[in-house]
């Protein structure tokens, strides 16, 4: 028996591959087995879901504070931006695995067509991001009763 080819899932496993090897920094080692600090990019985990009210994406940040995220929507692309600044390198202290990753990130998304980039919300708790994305009101769904002849 053959397994079929199946091509969506060839460009998911792609996908995946490509994210872990640019979306997360690979540990460099130096002599003696530390491992060095280095910026990078990398890019946070996001949700997104959507009610009869609004889409709330939800971006994972822990570690960094409001004032180091700028989000933004204009010309039908929400953007976020930011900056995991490194923490200092303590003295007397040898690092021998370094997985957090620190530097700056970007991540862009269509801005649905039933959304207003002027309504945009976000409020920053506990490390998550919470954007907010009121629909339009003349774009929510209505309920019209057809008659039948």
């Amino acid at each position: 028996m053959s397994a079929r080819w199946d091509p969506i899932r060839e460009l998911e496993e792609m996908q995946n591959r490509l994210s872990s090897m640019f979306g997360r920094r690979l540990p460099l080692v130096r002599d003696g087995g530390e491992e060095e600090f280095t910026a990078t990019e990398w890019s946070p985990p996001v949700d997104i879901a959507e009610d009869d009210k609004e889409y709330t994406l939800k971006a994972e940040l822990p570690g960094m504070n409001k004032e180091d995220i700028k989000v933004s929507a204009e010309g039908g692309v929400l953007s976020i931006t930011g900056e995991r600044k490194i923490e200092k390198e303590e003295k007397h202290k040898k690092y021998h695995r370094i997985e957090r990753s620190y530097g700056t990130f970007t991540r862009s998304f269509a801005l649905p067509e039933n959304t207003s980039a002027d309504k945009v919300s976000a409020e920053f708790k506990d490390g998550v991001l919470k954007v907010h994305l009121p629909k339009d009101e003349k774009a929510k769904p209505k309920s019209v009763e057809v008659k039948v002849a």
